[in-house]
């Protein structure tokens, strides 16, 4: 009897993970991948791994994560859903399990991502939203952030904006697509709004609200999609905004350093616990 290829779409609370992808370290390095190849383990006996559509690092979240892997095991989709719900930690659920064609795969299938950051520019933090919003420190001018911003969209050469990946050289050897797109990636919407504004119905992304706890109007919401991201690019994308806004970098320079593909002319990597998978396009 041949394996069956599932597709899971998981959300979970990266706070206390080190990431999606399993450490060599396995035993004291948690990950979302590893504790979700645990919890197959443990509901099918079988050790898979499961690969995600990308990874998110050390404290990012994610509202739909996408794997994939193959089972050997004959599970009615509902009950290994529940199943794996059963046994992961609190901090990390499945949304949905289904079977796929042998030819899915979570990461080369998919067309597009899209991820949501937050910026809280309140007085006081709710505790109920503090490990899932960066916290300005400084009053921010949106207006300009927004001009900022206009330059993302298309098909651009991103490295003024990619952090040093260790692992990068050991996936072009194994991904030959991903080595010759290394640095071209194409962002097709790119987006600030105050939060009041992300649940109005001219924002394209009205489908990603981003909760009750923005009704007060104190949340910045960028929300970016694109066909790849480099390593912490929307971190690094968010904290040269966070420049601009601050009035310490004018609109327009951006477009100058996206042309200089130099890291060291962009801004600082804007915290983790901001930035959130919010959905994966096939």
């Amino acid at each position: 009897m041949g394996k069956t290829n599932w597709k899971l779409t998981l959300a979970y609370d990266g706070t206390e993970f080190h990431g999606w992808q399993i450490q060599q370290d396995a035993l004291t390095t948690p990950t979302v991948q590893g504790a979700l190849a645990d919890a197959i383990h443990t509901v099918t006996g079988e050790r898979v791994l499961p690969q995600g559509s990308g990874r998110t690092d050390a404290g990012v979240h994610a509202a739909a994560q996408v794997a994939s892997f193959f089972l050997g095991a004959a599970i009615p989709a509902e009950n290994f859903q529940r199943a794996l719900n059963r046994v992961l930690p609190a901090a990390v659920r499945i949304l949905d399990a289904e079977p796929v064609a042998d030819g899915f795969h979570a990461r080369h299938s998919a067309i597009a991502k899209v991820y949501r950051y937050r910026i809280f520019y309140g007085r006081v933090c709710s505790p109920f939203l503090a490990r899932y919003a960066a916290v300005s420190r400084w009053p921010l001018d949106l207006t300009a952030m927004q001009m900022a911003g206009q330059v993302i969209p298309g098909e651009h050469d991103f490295t003024s904006f990619a952090a040093f990946d260790p692992d990068r050289a050991a996936r072009w050897q194994n991904d030959e697509k991903d080595f010759v797109g290394a640095n071209i990636r194409r962002i097709d919407a790119s987006q600030w709004s105050r939060a009041a504004l992300a649940r109005s119905a001219a924002d394209p992304f009205t489908e990603f609200e981003v909760g009750e706890e923005d009704s007060a109007g104190e949340i910045f919401t960028y929300t970016v999609r694109g066909n790849g991201f480099l390593h912490h690019m929307v971190r690094n994308l968010v904290g040269t905004f966070i420049e601009v806004g601050r009035g310490r970098l004018a609109p327009a320079a951006m477009a100058e350093i996206l042309a200089a593909r130099d890291r060291a002319l962009a801004g600082p990597t804007a915290p983790a616990k901001g930035l959130c998978l919010v959905k994966v396009l096939y």
